[in-house]
Parts: C-alpha cells; structure tokens; sequence
C-alpha cells in the first residue's frame, strides 16, 4: 500500500490522478471493446498488459495537457490508437467505449478511408479501430486531469490502414 500511496502523492502534485487502472474498468473497456467486434463478426480481442501501461503513460500526459492528441506512430510502436475527453468524474467505463461506438451509425463497408456514409473517414475512426478484423490486443487506460479525464486506448496490431477493406461478417451484414 505504501507504492499506491506514493504513485497517488506523485500524481496529486503533479496536478493528475493518475488511474491504474482497477480490474473491473479493464473488464468493461474489454467486454466493450469485444461486444462490438462479435456484432460486427470478428474475433475478440485480448487484454494487453503492455499496451495498457503505453495507453496510461499517454493518458497522464494528455490529462497533463488538458487536451487530446494522437502519439505520434513512432511513439505507439504502430500500434493503433483511440483518445477520448469527457470531464472529470462524470463518465463510466461504458460511455467512455459507447462513444467510440456510436460512430458505428455513419459506417459503411469498404476500403479504408472510403467507409462513412457522410464523406469522413474520421467520423468512424475510433469504431472502424475497435472492429478491425486483424487488431488482436487492446490496453486501456485513463488518467484525471484539473477538469477532465482521458482515456487512450492502444490497439495491435493498428487498424485503419489505407486501402484496405473493412465490412462485417457476410452473415453479420445481412441482418
């Protein structure tokens, strides 16, 4: 307990709570994460320990920040990235993933990046992220900052890559 105290005492001064994450958060982003990718017919994700810590490192630095951005793909070792900011305290575990997934309603099968009904790719970047066929790991995390909470999570093996194709399952797709 005395390392707990003393990562919370760090991280107080530094202006963050930091989240290490507990293992039901780690659960739910999973159950989440695979919840999506049986609907859409893919295989479930594992949970990576080395990429939630990657995700919780980029998480205190956003939270730091008091803003988003994406790691530069050299920092993330390719892997692929999800960010999202809600403020402080207010969202659970399930929201933080759900937002992701309600880019799921501008979707359409394709080859990447031509796969949103409304022209942009990026508005279903974070779904198209979580229900990418060859992704097989994800780790997530989330860190508190002055006003908000951030969440990243990291993916391997990266999705959204250019030209490929993306579509559900066809027995997915015909329902």
């Amino acid at each position: 307990m005395k390392v707990r105290a003393t990562i919370i005492g760090l991280a107080s001064s530094l202006g963050i709570f930091a989240s290490v994450p507990a293992q039901a958060d780690e659960r739910i982003w999973l159950v989440a994460h695979n919840a999506e990718r049986a609907e859409f017919g893919v295989a479930p994700l594992e949970w990576s320990r080395r990429l939630e810590g990657e995700a919780l490192e980029w998480a205190q630095t956003l939270a730091r920040e008091g803003r988003i951005r994406h790691s530069s793909p050299d920092k993330r070792g390719g892997a692929g990235e999800n960010l999202w900011m809600g403020t402080a305290g207010y969202f659970t575990p399930q929201q933080m993933i759900a937002h992701f997934a309600a880019e799921k309603q501008h979707f359409r099968a394709g080859d990447f990046p031509q796969v949103s009904r409304t022209g942009n790719w990026a508005d279903v970047g974070h779904y198209t992220q979580i229900v990418w066929a060859t992704t097989r790991e994800v780790g997530c995390a989330t860190a508190r900052g002055a006003r908000f909470d951030v969440l990243v999570c990291r993916y391997w093996p990266a999705g959204n890559l250019m030209g490929a194709r993306i579509a559900p399952r066809d027995n997915i797709a015909r329902r």
